[in-house]
């Protein structure tokens, strides 16, 4: 680990619905997110399930009680490839685990460092919702994050909370804890460079493949062993 080594901050599941997307999770790990809320800027919504550790897990859908743009302008594009018509595609056929998100603690500073390596660090957007206060690294295209040309979901999306306590910290204790996350990716030498450069390499398994890229989620949970893809 480098000495400003990256923290696993939470999970992703992208859902056609937050219905959807929170019956997944529930079927699986036999507990449902809950709580959560809206991102206007986003225009996107949300549950969360907590995990040991400090760690949790997001099921995020498409809002569609969101508010167009106030002033006329064009929104933006939605975080974590949802405006993507492969991704729109890929959710017909269900909820599945697509992203991930690495926590970036003080005193390193995530907009600073954006701002030294734009190339490999995609703009900080900040965000809010109640009493939390955050920055994202959100390509404008909304899409998830790459390193020449990969990333496809395996690569993390980066965030630094400003706010004191951590959303796992509120939410309900569940008994369920990350055993493992794991990757696969044909571009296995440039994921690895680039979660190396991170310093986020020792929070996800990585191994190559032939075929799409994917992630994999293992959990202890009260009644054993469980996976979310």
């Amino acid at each position: 680990m480098t000495a400003h080594s990256l923290r696993l901050d939470h999970l992703v599941i992208s859902a056609r619905t937050l219905d959807e997307g929170t019956q997944y999770v529930a079927d699986t790990l036999g507990v449902a997110p809950a709580g959560g809320g809206a991102h206007p800027l986003m225009r996107t919504h949300n549950r969360l399930l907590n995990l040991w550790g400090g760690v949790y897990l997001e099921v995020i859908a498409i809002d569609p009680q969101a508010a167009e743009p106030a002033d006329g302008a064009a929104p933006r594009a939605r975080l974590f490839a949802l405006d993507d018509p492969a991704t729109q595609a890929r959710l017909e056929k269900g909820p599945y685990l697509s992203h991930w998100v690495a926590r970036v603690e003080r005193p390193k500073q995530l907009t600073a460092w954006q701002t030294q390596y734009p190339q490999r660090i995609a703009p900080i957007v900040p965000m809010t919702r109640g009493d939390f206060t955050w920055g994202l690294s959100v390509p404008d295209d909304g899409a998830f994050p790459a390193w020449q040309g990969a990333g496809d979901g395996v690569l993390p999306t980066l965030i630094q909370w400003d706010t004191p306590r951590h959303p796992s910290a509120v939410l309900p204790e569940t008994g369920i804890a990350l055993k493992a996350l794991k990757a696969v990716h044909p571009q296995t030498d440039t994921i690895a460079a680039q979660l190396h450069w991170l310093g986020a390499a020792h929070l996800i398994a990585l191994e190559p493949a032939d075929g799409a890229p994917a992630l994999v989620a293992e959990f202890e949970t009260p009644e054993g062993l469980r996976t979310l893809k």
